[in-house]
């Protein structure tokens, strides 16, 4: 009897010892473990559509260089697509880390590095130092490292983190902008400084945080600090002096916004004289915010450039009545003279915070019958916009994401039809806004594939409580007037990865995702498209069908965007950051605490498990296929 009874206790150890094993393997395997609940099936929704019926790329567009990646969107029309096509559906799931490389920096990474032949240039948040990598060498070495010093008081007067998005490449100079608003131009062989041009006041509240633009010989470049009450302006720099050679501002008068014969807005609301002044409270606008801290995109066959407006300030619309030109809009001009050529606005007088600075991705397609040059947008305010790029026209306008602050975009007049049960009031929170203040997407920039017609979308969904109170404005302080509360939308998750259809006007598939996406995407010739999650989880899913084709597990959350090169030795390579933080990410690389549901003007409330997920990090990471 006792030796049976030791039998029994040998086996129910040895069980238990099994079960330990399997889940030291299980646990020490991070790149196999399923997400929970989500992020691991795409819901199928529609067809990809036929070759003739689907959106293309410009009839101008030229495809990056296969050894080159030049800006953050990958090209002028912003599709953020690579013709590249070793790394494909059929052999992704064998990507393995080629090298990495650490910033010692534990800020959040939005930034892509650029490639220009046998380097890799690497821009990171503040202080904004700027790494050139060898690429000719197995493990690349550092050739040059540039420091710009920028001031360190320029932290405080950060909305949303001390990012950086990004650098420009262009004629053997690369440009970036420091986080107390300054320009930069550096000699790309030896890391020299050439110019630097000031084009902001941190002690007014500006910041730049967006990478720059560069065509046909300027240098573009908006502002940052909505919520500082800065009046937002972008400004175009000669590339070769760095002397300003124009300047457009997002309100006031004509003469400073750049508004002038040329202008031929086609919507009635958009037409008259310093709408800037006169759609404002008294003195409103000097105030006003609308500051360009996003994407811009180019046309070089009309010479247009085309950029978004941030958000009026303050947040509280009771204290500006009136549309508040020119903020939360999207503006096309000459890229030569600055001249405004038109504007659409999504969100007059905006309530929500639906910053209008999203991506632009230029594209030609089919529309009742005929091919226009339009250009698609996921703007912050739920709904999928198609846009004649030449006119100004809205063609389309679809909710993409959950939308119940409004109920439709009335094409007639191209003004969205506000919910009034969700219009904020003096005196009362108002429950269940949706999407929140981040909107449908936020800057994170989505990206075109040619060969499916299809953009993939990274997004939220996210609703808050909001209540408004009396902002002050103190120049240098935040300007707001707003108590916002975030929580995830219907279903529970946060976020979603979802393929569009601008011709259809439908979702192809969708990817529901427990944590907001905060990361770019990018899609490649080899039908994949790659994206990250806040939590670590690097993505390559089928372009065609949404299917999770590969994942790995980085060393902190993904709020970059992934790029893809030929290197030196003719392979294909992918690289992300790994970096958390940002709006989204702030809980985890600010330190924030989690009880405090209006921290990160609100985020705090949607994400307080972040901080057992994920830690804050600063590392590149460059996959290859196995050699």
């Amino acid at each position: 009897m006792k030796n049976g009874a030791n039998r029994w206790l040998l086996a129910v150890l040895a069980v238990l010892i099994l079960i330990v094993v399997i889940g030291a393997i299980v646990l020490g395997a991070p790149d196999r473990r399923p997400d929970p609940v989500f992020g691991d099936k795409a819901d199928s929704l529609a067809e990809v559509p036929q070759a003739a019926s689907r959106a293309r790329s410009p009839s101008w567009y030229e495809a990056p260089r296969e050894n080159a990646w030049t800006m953050q969107l990958g090209d002028p029309s912003g599709s953020r697509f690579s013709p590249l096509s070793d790394i494909s559906a059929a052999n992704v799931n064998s990507l393995e880390v080629a090298f990495t490389f650490d910033t010692h920096n534990e800020r959040g990474h939005e930034a892509a590095p650029l490639v220009v032949g046998d380097t890799m240039f690497v821009t990171t948040p503040y202080p904004n130092d700027v790494y050139a990598l060898d690429l000719t060498t197995p493990r690349p070495t550092v050739k040059w490292h540039y420091q710009p010093v920028p001031l360190h008081a320029s932290q405080g007067v950060a909305c949303c983190d001390v990012v950086n998005r990004g650098a420009a490449y262009e004629g053997g100079r690369l440009f970036f902008n420091t986080l107390d608003g300054q320009t930069i131009a550096l000699d790309t062989a030896s890391g020299g400084e050439l110019w630097r041009t000031k084009l902001a006041e941190i002690n007014k509240g500006e910041t730049i945080t967006m990478a720059p633009l560069v065509a046909e010989g300027r240098v573009l470049v908006g502002t940052s600090g909505g919520e500082f009450g800065v009046r937002g302006s972008l400004t175009a720099l000669d590339a070769g002096s760095g002397a300003v050679v124009w300047k457009a501002y997002s309100t006031g008068p004509d003469t400073d916004v750049l508004i002038g014969p040329e202008f031929e807005p086609f919507y009635a609301q958009d037409k008259g004289e310093d709408l800037g002044v006169h759609t404002w409270n008294p003195e409103g606008w000097k105030i006003g915010g609308g500051n360009p801290w996003g994407w811009i995109s180019y046309d070089p066959e009309l010479h247009m450039i085309y950029y978004g407006t941030g958000n009026p300030g303050p947040w509280n619309p009771n204290q500006r009545p009136g549309d508040n030109k020119w903020t939360a809009g999207l503006f096309a001009r000459d890229v030569r003279t600055g001249q405004a050529r038109w504007f659409y606005q999504s969100s007059p007088h905006d309530l929500f915070d639906y910053d209008d600075v999203n991506e632009s991705i230029l594209v030609d397609m089919p529309f009742h019958g005929e091919m226009r040059k339009v250009l698609v947008r996921p703007a912050r305010t739920g709904f999928f916009l198609v846009i004649d790029r030449e006119t100004g026209q809205v063609l389309s306008a679809d909710p993409y994401a959950h939308v119940n602050s409004a109920r439709r975009v009335d094409l007639v007049t191209g003004r969205p039809e506000v919910n009034p049960e969700k219009m904020p009031k003096p005196g009362r929170v108002t429950r269940n806004i949706c999407p929140a203040a981040p909107g449908g997407k936020d800057w994170n920039p989505s990206t075109f594939s040619p060969r499916t017609g299809l953009v993939y979308i990274p997004h939220l969904n996210l609703c808050m409580d909001e209540g408004e109170v009396e902002a002050n404005y103190i120049a240098g302080t935040p300007f707001l007037g707003a108590d916002a509360r975030m929580f995830a939308g219907p279903g529970g998750h946060r976020g979603v990865f979802t393929a569009w259809d601008p011709v259809a006007r439908r979702p192809v598939w969708r990817i529901r995702e427990d944590l907001p996406l905060w990361s770019g995407a990018l899609a490649t010739g080899g039908d994949v498209v790659f994206y990250g999650t806040l939590d670590g989880w690097f993505k390559a899913v089928d372009a065609r069908s949404g299917k999770l084709l590969w994942r790995h597990r980085l060393s902190s959350g993904i709020i970059g965007m992934p790029m893809t090169y030929r290197g030196p030795d003719g392979r294909q390579y992918v690289a992300i950051f790994a970096g958390v933080g940002g709006w989204s990410g702030a809980i985890v690389s600010g330190a924030l605490d989690p009880a405090d549901p209006t921290s990160a003007l609100g985020f705090v409330n949607a994400m307080g498990d972040l901080i057992h997920r994920t830690e804050p990090g600063g590392k590149l990471y460059v996959f290859a296929l196995p050699a």
